[in-house]
């Protein structure tokens, strides 16, 4: 004896209660997304190229990251190089001037803790006003001998104490401003 199947009807939109068949219009709809072999469809997940492709790109971009952290880091390197070069060489210069003494010519020697791998090389010349002296401080690489740093300035000899002078006179041109006598 033959036992029959029963197929429930299922209410579909276009056609009402209805028994599913492979001809139906449902089932041809959810049918599109399956290919005859069976697998799923292809906008479903990546393909390969689609992930090389993907990987090619984070590539260059972390290549480009990492060169650009290299260079910030040697820029601030240099930078602070730069820094401690120009305190340095303004430091010689006030030295220089602490001392008043500017005899004319080429001074050199090494810059110490500061900056152990330079040196620096100071050179005092005489300008055309008399008592008028141009000073040049540079800090060279040691190994290279390349100029790092330079600073110029201008510096006046300090006038000999010959007498009370030219001090009187400046109290006198003050006492004048102020009103007195």
């Amino acid at each position: 004896m033959k036992t029959a199947i029963a197929i429930p009807a299922v209410l579909c939109r276009p056609c009402g209660p209805c028994i599913p068949s492979p001809a139906h219009p449902a089932l041809k709809r959810r049918a599109a997304f399956i290919y005859p072999s069976g697998t799923k469809s292809r906008g479903a997940a990546f393909s390969l190229i689609e992930v090389m492709c993907a990987m090619l790109v984070l590539g260059v971009a972390l290549v480009g990251l990492t060169e650009g952290l290299t260079t910030a880091l040697g820029s601030t390197k240099d930078s602070e190089l730069q820094t401690t070069a120009a305190l340095f060489a303004a430091g010689q210069i006030e030295q220089l001037r602490a001392a008043g003494d500017y005899q004319d010519g080429d001074y050199d020697g090494d810059c110490g803790e500061v900056l152990p791998a330079y040196q620096w090389k100071e050179t005092i010349s005489p300008t055309q006003l008399d008592g008028l002296h141009e000073i040049s401080v540079e800090v060279q690489s040691v190994r290279t001998g390349l100029t790092i740093y330079e600073l110029r300035t201008y510096l006046f000899e300090r006038p000999e104490d010959t007498s009370a002078g030219p001090v009187g006179n400046k109290a006198k041109a003050r006492n004048k401003r102020s009103g007195r006598q």
